[in-house]
């Protein structure tokens, strides 16, 4: 039976970021992502400054300044009949004053290059988690199975559950996040940019008139969420393909020939958004971290962050621990303590987002521009500090 001193379920920005820094702490890690590879769409492809600087202290900031990439130093908001600035990261402190969107594909590859360059660092790709092993109500092994099929047990002190929102191993482990009611789903996708088109890597978004959606520049596309009232799917795909199409138009003023790209419901991909917290993060032997611990809302794109915060910090508490063979729960409960905070202040942050924005635009009640965009719009060095909390955020992790 194969051994290694952790185990990371899922190889998402929160699973690279772990296995790499405890590679790096001489920690014998296997990563297990159950795709072949990185390569899915419509998935979080924001690096905020606090991450830039940790890829700086990592010495892969130079590698990461050559993948192709556009950088986000305003977030725009058109609410009722205002245009406001809500986030200039431009003003924030620190070498990197903007969002980077990268695909994340490219992102994980950087992580999992650099991680294999360590002794201690295992990536096992299209391997899927099947279940764990416990011993006297200790997780001690988890079952994988295979490419060919075949399951196999590995045994390890310490399984780190970052396969995200819909967590597998968190399912095993027998916890259960506390859920928060949100107002909307998410249809997600793509526009191509026209030729000759302005480009000024901006986050741009529009809510009135009982619409609500969110557009990024990508360069030679715009990445767009368009936002439905939550289980209103099916209902709305019954209206037809040009139906969206005018609903877009009516949002962003895209011409037809422009969103006649999206041609059936095949292009618009739907986010179930949910949102929870798990009380209690880890088990004997299993941590969970990232969307595994708590789900966010797609609401400031701070999902990314918070993950690779919450590896930071994993990392750095526990690699001793792992290294030396000594490892307890209450190292477990370290790191939740350390990341309880942030995590639970950005949430009420997304839900009072929720409350005051999101539900009212869908539900066309909508009228005026609620009182912190507001107070932001009058006083402009506001939007520093709504860029510092959305891309450094509370208690920023260092290495």
């Amino acid at each position: 039976m194969e051994f290694a001193q952790c185990c990371v379920i899922g190889g998402g920005p929160a699973g690279m970021m772990a296995g790499l820094l405890l590679a790096r702490a001489g920690v014998k890690v296997t990563v297990v992502e159950k795709h072949k590879d990185f390569l899915r769409d419509f998935r979080g492809d924001t690096v905020h400054p606090s991450t830039l600087r940790l890829l700086d202290r990592l010495g892969l900031g130079e590698r990461f300044a050559r993948l192709p990439h556009r950088k986000l130093e305003r977030m725009r908001m058109h609410v009722a009949d205002r245009t406001v600035v809500a986030a200039d990261f431009s003003r924030i402190p620190g070498p990197h004053r903007y969002i980077a969107m990268v695909p994340q594909w490219d992102f994980l590859d950087l992580l999992a290059a650099a991680a294999s360059a360590e002794p201690t660092f295992t990536l096992r790709m299209a391997t899927e988690f099947v279940g764990l092993r416990s011993e006297s109500g200790r997780v001690i092994g988890v079952d994988l199975r295979n490419p060919d099929g075949t399951v196999e047990t590995l045994a390890t002190d310490l399984v780190l559950a970052c396969d995200g929102r819909d967590s597998a191993a968190r399912a095993a482990a027998g916890l259960r996040q506390r859920m928060f009611e949100v107002p909307m789903d998410v249809w997600w996708l793509r526009i191509p940019a026209e030729a000759g088109a302005h480009h000024d890597s901006q986050v741009f978004a529009r809510f009135a008139n009982g619409r609500a959606a969110v557009t990024m520049d990508r360069g030679d596309y715009y990445q767009t969420s368009y936002l439905i009232p939550k289980g209103s799917d099916a209902r709305l795909r019954a209206k037809g393909i040009p139906w969206l199409r005018d609903e877009l138009a009516q949002l962003f003023g895209w011409s037809a020939d422009l969103l006649s790209t999206i041609e059936s419901w095949d292009d618009v991909k739907l986010l179930e958004v949910t949102m929870g917290r798990l009380p209690t993060w880890h088990r004997p032997g299993l941590l969970c971290l990232g969307d595994a611990a708590h789900t966010m809302s797609p609401v400031g794109g701070v999902g990314v962050n918070l993950a690779i915060q919450d590896a930071v910090a994993a990392a750095r508490l526990l690699a001793e621990p792992l290294r030396t063979g000594t490892l307890t729960r209450s190292d477990l409960a370290k790191v939740q303590r350390r990341r309880q905070l942030p995590t639970a202040f950005t949430q009420k942050s997304q839900l009072s987002e929720h409350t005051l924005l999101l539900e009212p635009a869908l539900t066309a009640t909508l009228t005026s521009v609620p009182t912190p965009l507001r107070l932001i719009d009058h006083f402009p060095l506001l939007s520093a500090l709504t860029a510092y909390l959305g891309g450094i955020g509370l208690r920023p992790e260092t290495l």
